[in-house]
């Protein structure tokens, strides 16, 4: 009788590394799937370039952009959005009126409905540049109503800042997210009030 031929058996040390070898790429695999389903459909990171946010926020700033909140809710009053404007690029901005409401400015002051607007995020801002310059911070501007399935934005830094002054009220499908971390610079890292 023939005798069958074994093969060697492999170190149990080889068959440990292959083991080790396919759980890491398992792992990998699961992160980058992970990280692209968070990147594209619930968080992005967003640039601040320019000087339309300040005195909140500068240039260079980092955020993350909550792009997921608005399938849930619609974007309420104070609230920092990113959105796609008409020239190409994506602006950052603060919700000011929400659909259907009336929105002017007049005297320095923002009404919404007839109603003055508390911005305590801006008053800082508002006084210091009266005490430099005696010009008024927000500029006139002429009662509108907020068309259906749209919100006017500005930008904290009034005088300096192309928003729905200018470019008209923004469609919600446009918003990209909400503002919700501000990550670099280290120092100013936390949520962002809204």
């Amino acid at each position: 009788m023939e005798q069958e031929q074994q093969l060697p058996e492999q170190p149990a040390q080889a068959v440990s590394i292959k083991s080790e070898a396919w759980e890491w790429t398992k792992a990998l695999f699961i992160a980058a799937v992970l990280v692209i389903i968070i990147r594209w459909f619930i968080f992005a990171p967003f640039i601040v370039d320019g000087p339309s946010m300040e005195p909140n926020f500068h240039t260079r700033e980092r955020l993350i952009v909550n792009k997921i909140i608005y399938h849930i809710r619609t974007p309420e009053r104070g609230e920092v959005v990113v959105f796609h404007a008409p020239a190409g690029v994506d602006y950052i901005k603060r919700v000011i009126a929400l659909p259907g409401e009336k929105v002017k400015i007049q005297n320095n002051k923002v009404y919404i409905n007839g109603e003055e607007l508390e911005e305590p995020y801006l008053q800082e801002a508002i006084d210091d540049y009266k005490a430099r310059t005696n010009i008024n911070y927000n500029g006139d501007f002429s009662e509108i109503t907020v068309e259906e399935g749209k919100v006017f934005v500005m930008g904290d830094n009034r005088v300096n800042s192309q928003d729905s002054r200018a470019i008209g009220a923004v469609e919600l499908d446009e918003i990209v997210g909400r503002a919700d971390i501000r990550f670099w610079p280290l120092a100013k890292l936390g949520f962002i009030k809204h």
